[in-house]
């Protein structure tokens, strides 16, 4: 029986090659000159670390740093969550973005409905942070995929693992 699992895993290379750019690119803007402007990645605990000296210059790095993470991986914007910015020594800022990934259970939730309501004959099970999708055709499987596409657009998904 044909299947194929749905699930949103992190591209960590081009992430990571994203972030050297964005940083690049703040080291040779004349205005962040002389300021505390920086982007981290912390790969262990998937997270990326702003810093700078105000508010503003939050914003500055952002629209730096995620238009080259759309370059790099599509929709790989859409998997961070915007965490409080926070007041470090003196006037200084920093703001945390955690990445998200794999398919929490309320979105893995969302789908088997979609999956269940569309009026496809497939079976759609929660299987950790992957969805597994089975059906009788590949075009049924096919027609699932669409689905899918168009009703999530706030969440980067992946479809992968399809057998026959």
């Amino acid at each position: 029986m044909p299947s194929f699992d749905i699930s949103s895993e992190v591209d960590m290379v081009a992430l990571k090659n994203a972030i050297d750019v964005a940083a690049r690119q703040i080291t040779n803007r004349y205005d962040f000159k002389g300021s505390s402007a920086n982007v981290e990645l912390n790969e262990k605990d998937s997270l990326i670390t702003l810093f700078g000296d105000s508010d503003f210059q939050l914003d500055q790095i952002k629209d730096i740093l995620l238009p080259a993470m759309e370059k790099k991986e599509a929709d790989s914007a859409k998997r961070l969550d915007h965490q409080e910015v926070q007041k470090v020594s003196g006037n200084k800022v920093k703001q945390v973005l955690k990445i998200k990934a794999g398919i929490d259970a309320e979105l893995a939730k969302k789908l088997v409905k979609l999956l269940k309501d569309s009026g496809l004959k497939v079976q759609a099970s929660i299987q950790g942070d992957t969805v597994r999708v089975t059906g009788a055709k590949r075009d049924v499987l096919q027609d699932a995929i669409a689905t899918a596409k168009k009703s999530i657009t706030d969440f980067p998904l992946q479809f992968g693992n399809f057998r026959d």
